[in-house]
């Protein structure tokens, strides 16, 4: 299964709820760093790596990062193409998604840690 992140608007907040909701967020993002990600973009190709920083522009860095090409397969069709640190500029995003594997040692399922 696959998390969607989903990008909700602060509109109609006073400045005691803004404050809440910013810490709330930043908690997330932070809760989400070196998670595998997948970014899908505009042009059609898919980034897959672990999450390592954005910025208020929704710019995105990937470490490990692989490429793969826009494909009515899925990801059958040929092998990805091996980027290491890739910067993804937020207006290319069209979705990022948390790949569950990365997250069930975080909550503590089959952990041994």
């Amino acid at each position: 299964a696959v998390h969607n992140i989903v990008r909700n608007g602060a509109g109609g907040m006073g400045r005691g709820e803004l404050s809440s909701y910013s810490s709330r967020a930043r908690q997330k993002l932070e809760s989400l760093l070196n998670k595998n990600m997948r970014i899908r973009m505009t042009d059609g190709r898919t980034l897959v790596g672990l999450f390592l920083c954005t910025d208020r522009d929704c710019n995105v860095i990937l470490g490990s990062a692989q490429e793969f090409l826009k494909s009515s397969d899925s990801f059958s069709q040929g092998e990805p193409r091996v980027l290491g640190l890739a910067m993804i500029p937020g207006h290319h995003v069209v979705s990022i998604e948390v790949e569950s594997d990365s997250l069930v040692g975080t909550q503590g399922f089959g952990s041994s840690h």
